[in-house]
């Protein structure tokens, strides 16, 4: 009943009991004349306070009645702005998993695209960075796209988690925007490398000061000492993530380094020219990959831990074989159990002899691309898991067909063994071995490849491989996630014996080398997440065919700059 009927209806009954009263007390008058005036007057002013009781009570009812009603739209008011925010919420939660969905793809696909779990500056594995601690809004953005069960949550709780996990995703939007490098053909690329300087010292002449392989009989004027800086093993890389093709994720990358040839100026020895390292395309699918390029040598895919030898492998020419050689390999994984699997890859590459191209643009065929066939390898690999560790066991093999002209005919081979075990959560062991004939393309031998019985030049001169044996072995220890210590030990040892039955050896080297062994140690340490300082010293022993021994002593103090 509206207000204003109800209270017309109140003055209607008032006064009708108003009446009502003035007949009663009529008749009152009548029937009792002998009643007393005051008597009446009281019963009068009673009644009438009874009247203005019952109105006084319907007006305030009547207040109790309107301001229930002003409640009751304000409580459908707040229900509506509730559900509004229901509907709000859960559009933006929907939302967030599409956007949780795709982020996770785009991790899913830059984690495949690399095909070693552990990253490695250039071609040498560095102090890995400690995964960085989970903030409490990405965890709850997990658990948040995960769906997992949560006990009811209030609608403040909800809408503060909603705004929390929006700012997150906000501010890894703009970490993206900041850090997206835009290609031509509208797909993603990525820079990365590591500013690299390196302060040195050396007692005793080696090959190259400032990343020595070798100890050599000092030239004249040259002193035993030396001192100096170089920035020439710096590496700048760039990556490149393209579409799907045929169910495989393609990707590309390219990496240059500044230790190639001096400039003939002064100071020159300081303005490393910059140098192509490797360049490979990959196909990858769940288990298998594609990968043709410049690469290096998956037949023998370890090496040593070094921040003082990154422009070539650390005991390259002590054991280590390596080289940056175009190839066309595919690999596959075979899943056995929950934590045993195989490897296994195979391909052809480029035949490297070692070969010093003549000054020019123009570029003759080496030795071993003169045969008119490639080089073939492959490797096989068993990796078994036990908890968070996992030690890997490798095979590979290598074969090539060199011609040293006048259709003299040499076959090149390689045996490699390559081990990875942790000893403990903090303590790891590594090594490689190899066993094979002419080899100095990939550092086997010392670098020297064959022997002559003769003049090269005259073809009646017989041609010789030159069989090698080499390896080496690293303990690393690492008792923080950003501390780490490695020791290591390389040799290599070409047969005597054939070098004396045939005594010419062509190589870069004024004598032959029957000899040639590294020890190392080092301490690198992470200041930051990107930052790494080293020190290291190495002792190296050459010795010659003729038995001259060459020690020398290097120490290395190394500042890297990760991006």
């Amino acid at each position: 009943m509206p207000e204003a009927s109800v209270e017309e209806y109140a003055m209607r009954m008032s006064r009708r009991i108003k009446l009502s009263l003035s007949v009663r007390l009529a008749i009152a008058g009548l029937a009792a004349s002998q009643g007393s005036v005051v008597a009446q007057d009281r019963v009068v002013s009673t009644a009438a306070n009874k009247s203005d009781e019952s109105a006084a009570n319907l007006r305030e009812l009547l207040n109790s009645i309107a301001q229930l009603k002003d409640q009751v739209q304000t409580v459908n008011t707040r229900l509506s702005e509730v559900a509004s925010a229901q509907l709000r919420g859960e559009a933006e939660a929907q939302q967030l998993r599409q956007e949780l969905r795709a982020a996770a793809r785009r991790i899913e696909a830059l984690e495949s695209a690399s095909p070693d779990a552990h990253p490695s500056v250039g071609d040498q594995p560095v102090a890995v960075p400690p995964p960085p601690p989970v903030s409490h809004a990405e965890s709850r953005l997990i658990s948040f796209g995960q769906q997992e069960a949560k006990p009811p949550e209030t609608l403040d709780e909800r809408l503060s988690r909603i705004e929390e996990n929006a700012q997150f995703l906000d501010a890894k939007v703009a970490d993206q925007d900041q850090a997206k490098v835009e290609s031509s053909a509208k797909y993603r690329l990525r820079f990365s490398g590591i500013f690299l300087l390196n302060l040195y010292g050396n007692i005793g002449y080696v090959n190259n000061q400032d990343f020595p392989e070798l100890a050599i009989g000092p030239p004249p004027l040259a002193g035993s000492n030396a001192f100096g800086g170089s920035l020439r093993q710096s590496q700048i890389g760039v990556e490149g993530f393209g579409p799907d093709l045929a169910g495989a994720r393609t990707s590309a990358s390219l990496r240059f380094d500044f230790a190639g040839n001096q400039l003939e100026e002064s100071n020159g020895a300081l303005m490393g020219g910059a140098r192509l390292r490797t360049g490979v395309f990959r196909l990858d699918w769940k288990n298998t990959s594609l990968v043709a390029g410049q690469d290096v040598l998956f037949f023998v895919p370890l090496s040593p831990t070094s921040l003082a030898s990154l422009a070539v492998p650390a005991f390259s020419y002590s054991g280590n074989l390596w080289g940056w050689a175009p190839q066309v390999r595919a690999e596959h994984r075979f899943t056995v159990t929950e934590n045993t699997s195989f490897l296994l890859a195979g391909g052809i590459l480029d035949q490297l002899t070692g070969d010093i191209p003549s000054p020019g643009q123009d570029r003759a065929p080496s030795w071993g691309e003169q045969s008119g066939q490639p080089g073939y390898a492959t490797r096989v690999a068993w990796q078994q898991k036990s908890g968070a560790l996992s030690w890997t066991l490798g095979g590979g093999g290598y074969y090539g067909r060199q011609i040293w002209g006048f259709g003299r005919a040499v076959d090149s081979w390689a045996g490699t063994v390559d081990l990875r075990v942790p000893i403990t959560a903090f303590a790891e062991f590594s090594s490689a071995f190899y066993r094979g004939r002419a080899l100095g393309g990939f550092g086997g031998g010392i670098a020297q490849s064959v022997l002559f019985s003769g003049d090269p030049p005259n073809p009646s001169s017989n041609v010789h491989g030159l069989d090698s044996i080499g390896g080496w072995w690293q303990l690393k220890l690492k008792p923080k996630s950003y501390f780490e210590i490695n020791t290591a030990f390389g040799i290599d040892n070409p047969f005597a014996s054939q070098m004396r039955q045939f005594p010419v050896v062509p190589s870069e080297y004024d004598e032959p080398l029957a000899k040639n062994q590294t020890w190392l140690l080092n301490f690198i340490y992470q200041t930051r997440s990107n930052i790494l300082l080293s020190l290291e010293y190495r002792r190296i022993s050459s010795r010659e065919l003729a038995g001259d021994y060459y020690d020398a002593n290097h120490i290395n103090l190394s500042l890297g700059y990760i991006f």
